[in-house]
């Protein structure tokens, strides 16, 4: 069974993923990780501190001479600003001199204070943050060999910052991916692309925050991963399960849920055909999942993301000390971070999707993998 764990604190010396599961013989470097870690740290609306973190990481286990041997992967990215925390986040004896006493309004802040029984957010914000996703990265690269291995592609775009949206027909392909990357926001339609940028520039300058909509979207992946048999086998689940892990994601659609609710049931699914060779929709209302199982279409899965909750005109809050009317405390932050959010979301995504394709194909190796979904395809064409 694929299955990840990360540990660190955002200003901590650094950030640690565990993989497991994965098969031996994929082809990992170091560059690999590099090149997702910098795609993470893309879009219009970042903060300065995209400029400071260089991401530097150490393979400490599970490759030798470039390949995975079957055993745990074990990856450290080191944060390069810890000398600047070294004293605050030291792992010694001793105490904060700067607590954080008024949590923020939309953070972990004071329900974990709360439940941790601290009086100082940042033992809370450290963990809570999204820099935690560099750490997801990792995993979402692997994840993404694996899937590559049985040629299976996972794309994002963004769909939608504060108030603009794209065009809904618009649906990028793995061909696509670099041009979505080269946009300022990650954006598939260009005209879209140019209204966002305004969008989050008019929130800058309200020293606001904005949200949005990504999309993730999974090309390749045969009939049946996933299962209708059991609740935690249900590929959608598994996916929106996934994505809504990620810091800030308040909501998750699969296919065209949301306007499917509304037809009557004769407009709300995709009806099948064949051709004489195959079965196939002329539709893709599900998302490519029926039943917890793909059907062989494309999987369309999109993550709402509400407004980062580090606002630069503070909300109310409360000195958790004193019980007095405060304005919350301010952390560096962004005005945006939705075109990050899609590659955490594509990352998590192919993960999900990862752990299911090894559920159904297992393999301790490459290519008992890559023959194990070989014969799947085959036994699927002869159906």
């Amino acid at each position: 069974m694929l299955r990840f764990l990360t540990a660190g604190e955002s200003h901590g010396p650094g950030l640690v993923t565990i993989v497991e599961g994965l098969p031996a013989g994929l082809d990992v470097a170091a560059d690999d990780f590099s090149a997702e870690l910098a795609r993470r740290r893309l879009g219009y609306g970042r903060g300065r501190r995209m400029s400071l973190e260089k991401d530097e990481l150490e393979i400490l286990g599970g490759v030798r001479f470039g390949k995975t041997l079957g055993s745990p992967v074990a990856v450290v990215i080191r944060n390069t600003e810890w000398p600047k925390w070294e004293e605050e986040m030291a792992a010694s004896p001793g105490e904060s001199k700067r607590p954080l006493r008024t949590p923020r309004p939309g953070h972990a802040d004071l329900a974990g204070m709360i439940k941790y029984d601290t009086r100082d957010a940042r033992n809370i914000l450290e963990r809570a943050s999204a820099r935690e996703t560099a750490a997801r990265t990792i995993v979402g690269c692997l994840a993404k060999k694996v899937l590559a291995a049985i040629d299976v592609a996972v794309v994002s775009h963004v769909v939608a910052i504060g108030s603009v949206t794209s065009a809904s027909d618009l649906l990028p392909g793995p061909q696509d991916q670099n041009a979505i990357d080269a946009s300022e926001v990650r954006a598939f339609d260009a005209g879209a692309a140019a209204a966002m940028v305004r969008e989050i520039e008019t929130a800058k300058a309200d020293r606001n925050t904005l949200g949005g909509v990504v999309e993730v979207l999974v090309y390749g992946l045969p009939v049946g991963i996933g299962s209708h048999v059991h609740w935690d086998r249900r590929l959608d689940a598994e996916l929106a399960r996934a994505v809504m892990s990620i810091q800030a994601i308040k909501g998750v659609e699969i296919g065209d849920a949301h306007t499917v609710a509304g037809l009557p049931g004769s407009e709300a699914h995709d009806q099948i055909y064949h051709d004489g060779t195959d079965f196939y929709r002329k539709t893709n209302l599900a998302g490519g999942i029926e039943g917890g199982m793909s059907i062989g279409d494309v999987i369309r899965i999109r993550a709402a993301m509400k407004p980062i909750s580090t606002v630069m005109r503070p909300l109310d809050s409360v000195d958790v000390e004193s019980k007095k009317a405060e304005k919350a405390f301010r952390e560096r932050s962004d005005v945006c971070a939705v075109p990050a959010a899609g590659v955490v979301a594509e990352q998590m995504v192919a993960y999900a999707t990862a752990r299911e394709v090894m559920r159904k194909y297992g393999g301790d190796s490459l290519a008992e993998l890559q023959a194990a979904a070989a014969a799947h395809r085959r036994r699927i064409a002869e159906f």
